[in-house]
């Protein structure tokens, strides 16, 4: 009151007040006394502060209204209006017969966009109780994909089930920020059959999504890993969609203002016969090893089995470490396509090559036979025959036949490496076959250059009496052997193998078909060819011939037996590391069918087989008669 009263008097002096009032004298008296010229002084400086003060906001929202209006305008847009990707549908995959492979399934993922989420510890401990995820693990995850202020949707959790959704949704106005989004999650049919074929999905790592092959992924995306899901990315993938929504303050959708439909990935029809796949694996189930089957006609793969196999669904409902752990040290190494990346010595069946090199050569003819006494000395060493007793005298028909070594020593004294290695190559051994999977193994074709430069040292002329039988440095694929004994079959036309049939549409309209690419042709000539083909024949149907156990009745088939060794005939022990599963030697048999007109071509290896007739063969025999409708059918 005071206050106001001197400032009261202040005005009324300065004005002119009625002098006579004696109220008026004293305040006046008192406005020209010392102190009231100190008050005066302090009024004053409070005056001009508060007008600074003043001026200062009138200016400060100025600037955010008028010349930062429109940032802060769009700023505040951006708080109400999202933009949310929406998943595409994956395309499918069947087999050659139009029955589903991988198929897709509505997964439900539990998502967190940290800056709607506040507070952020209290949701997530709401969210811990709920889904059993520790509050530390979600903060981790949420650090690493752009921290607390981060507007973006985080994966807390995939797959969430039905006891985590349900609660989630009844309490979703009390976990802001929260949301739970349903994508379409990759199934496959028949847990772990042709996975190596056909591949699996996994998320998406930093290096792939700075790699730029993946322009519309996003991190916590799931794309192709492995097999033909990787191969065909492009085409399975689709275009995601898009939508324009607006938003509360914690972040839950109160309207969708605009929406871009996804485009759905391509359809995917492979080769693969499902029966003949199935059965393929069902005669390697306890074995390490590999079946392919091609038809000799297109070059088409009707089956490849690779074993041991995996289950694909693991990889994409998120693998453990543990049972990564047991899948990355399994001895079996299940995670290796055998087919195409396991490389193998040829053994007996290189014979077919280093025939054909012999007869055009013409190291050797139709007439040409030599001794096989079970031994054949060459310098001061002396190579063995597989049959110690030999088999006497044999031309090239009956060494195919009953695959005396021999006979193949006597044309390695006869014919140098490198025209050896020139057949061998004219064959597509020593270079991928170029079927549609990523990794494929060349193998290997040793030359004289290749030892200087590798090795650094000299071919010695004895090393190629080994090659010649398929031993030394010789490496191949399975599914190199099958695309040798398919050519060998068709009449010497090299087809490159594919596992691709067709393209379509998500409505069914066709892309693309597959037609058949020749790569080249034996080099040999149809009449060689011809004496070739029927040692093979008398392989399995001759008395003598080794594959004997891969006759079927009502069929003539043709094929060559191999038992590659995994230690030297020289080591010392060799019975008795023999004994031990892994010094065995690994069986190997090729084989096509019907002779006359082949249809299907396999080529079969088992690690540590030991003998080709006695534990390949068998296993070829009924692949080919499941093809053929000779055998039991393997019901789906």
């Amino acid at each position: 009151m005071g206050s106001f009263a001197s400032w009261k008097g202040a005005t009324v002096c300065s004005s002119g007040g009625n002098p006579e009032s004696k109220r008026t004298k004293a305040m006046c008296g008192y406005l020209d006394s010392p102190d009231g010229e100190w008050f005066n002084r302090r009024l004053k400086g409070t005056m001009i502060l508060i007008f600074i003060a003043f001026s200062v906001i009138l200016v400060r929202l100025f600037y955010l209204q008028v010349v930062q209006g429109h940032v802060y305008r769009e700023l505040s847009t951006n708080n109400r209006i999202r933009l949310q990707s929406l998943p595409s549908s994956r395309g499918l995959i069947y087999d050659s017969e139009g029955k589903l492979l991988v198929d897709n399934r509505p997964a439900f993922d539990l998502l967190i966009v940290p800056r709607d989420a506040k507070p952020l510890s209290e949701t997530l401990e709401r969210l811990s109780r709920f889904t059993g995820v520790p509050v530390a693990e979600m903060m981790e995850r949420i650090a690493k994909k752009g921290g607390e202020g981060s507007s973006r949707q985080i994966v807390l959790k995939r797959g969430i089930g039905r006891d985590v959704l349900a609660p989630v949704e009844v309490h979703s106005f009390d976990l802001p920020g929260v949301v739970v989004k349903v994508r379409p999650k990759r199934f496959y049919l028949n847990p772990g059959m042709a996975a190596h074929l056909l591949g699996y999905l996994g998320e998406i790592n930093a290096r792939e999504l700075s790699s730029g092959k993946h322009p519309e992924a996003s991190g916590g995306d799931f794309i192709g890993k492995f097999g033909v899901e990787k191969v065909m990315e492009p085409l399975l993938r689709g275009s995601q969609g898009g939508r324009q929504v607006e938003v509360d303050a914690h972040g839950r959708v109160i309207r969708e203002l605009k929406r871009v439909e996804a485009d759905p990935g391509k359809n995917i029809y492979l080769t693969v016969n499902t029966k003949l796949q199935k059965k393929a694996e069902a005669l390697l189930k306890g074995d390490v090893g590999s079946v392919v089957a091609l038809d000799p006609r297109t070059g088409a793969v009707l089956a490849m089995a690779s074993s041991p196999t995996f289950d694909q669904n693991d990889f994409v409902s998120g693998l453990s470490y543990a049972k990564w752990n047991s899948l990355k040290n399994n001895p079996g190494r299940p995670m290796e396509n055998k087919a195409t990346q396991a490389l193998y010595p040829p053994a007996s069946i290189y014979k077919i090559v280093s025939s054909m090199a012999a007869l055009e050569e013409k190291v050797v003819d139709a007439r040409t036979r030599f001794y096989c006494s079970g031994r054949h000395a060459y310098g001061d060493r002396t190579y063995r025959c597989w049959k110690r007793t030999g088999h006497g005298s044999v031309d090239v028909v009956d060494s195919i036949a009953q695959s005396c070594d021999v006979f193949y020593y006597e044309v390695g004294e006869r014919i140098g490496v490198d025209r050896l290695a020139f057949y061998a190559r004219g064959c597509g051994l020593g270079r991928p076959t170029g079927v549609e999977l990523a990794g494929e193994a060349a193998g290997l074709i040793p030359t004289a250059e290749w030892k200087r430069r590798k090795l650094g040292q000299s071919w010695l002329s004895g090393e190629t009496l080994s090659l010649t039988i398929g031993q030394s440095y010789n490496l191949v694929t399975p599914i190199q052997m099958a695309m040798l004994i398919a050519s060998v079959g068709n009449g010497g036309t090299i087809y490159k193998p594919h596992i691709l049939g067709k393209i379509e549409t998500a409505d069914g309209s066709l892309v693309k078909e597959t037609r058949p690419v020749v790569k080249g042709h034996l080099p040999v000539g149809k009449k060689n060819l011809g004496l070739i083909q029927k040692g093979l024949w008398g392989a399995v149907n001759d008395h003598k011939g080794t594959a004997r156990r891969a006759r079927i009745n009502g069929v003539t088939l043709a094929g060559k037996t191999g038992t590659a060794q995994v230690i030297s005939k020289g080591e010392s022990g060799v019975k008795k590391k023999k004994r031990i599963r892994k010094f065995r030697d690994h069986a190997w048999f090729v084989a096509y069918a019907p002779m006359e007109n082949p249809t299907i071509a396999v080529a079969v290896i088992v690690e540590h087989g030991e003998g080709g007739s006695t534990k390949a063969a068998p296993i070829a025999r009924k692949v080919i008669e499941t093809y053929l409708g000779k055998g039991e059918d393997v019901r789906d």
